[in-house]
């Protein structure tokens, strides 16, 4: 886990593209989500998350990369385990939720019936989950 930088240089250097692609993995996505929702509450991160996450992809030439459907059900799963998590930092969250990193194309799963990955209506645009709702 990168914790070298703080939350909020963290969230500043990923907002300024200054995050390497090397170290922008998918712990790092669940990270960034997490201080978006600790900070600015769950609507206002999702609407941070995809602004931001979309610059990022833009910025390095692969926007093909980029899924709507996947980014806000990704911010929305962090939500769910936040409000049952007892943690006050990111590293905590993880211990308590590893299933997140571990197991997340599952988690992904029990909400949505296709193949929300790989659609091009996805990553063009939020569908809502087909199996389970988030809320």
């Amino acid at each position: 886990m990168n914790t070298e930088l703080s939350d909020n240089a963290f969230e500043i250097a990923f907002g300024n593209c200054e995050v390497p692609p090397s170290q922008f993995n998918h712990e790092a996505h669940l990270r960034l989500a997490w201080i978006q929702i600790k900070k600015y509450g769950l609507e206002t991160a999702i609407g941070n998350v995809c602004t931001q996450l979309s610059r990022y992809v833009e910025h390095l030439g692969a926007v093909d990369k980029y899924n709507t459907t996947l980014t806000v059900a990704s911010v929305k799963m962090v939500s769910h385990f936040m409000g049952k998590s007892s943690s006050e930092n990111f590293p905590g969250f993880m211990l308590e939720f590893p299933q997140l990193k571990t197991c997340f194309k599952e988690l992904i799963g029990a909400h949505y019936a296709m193949d929300i990955f790989n659609s091009e209506q996805a990553k063009k645009k939020y569908l809502e989950p087909d199996l389970l709702p988030f809320d």
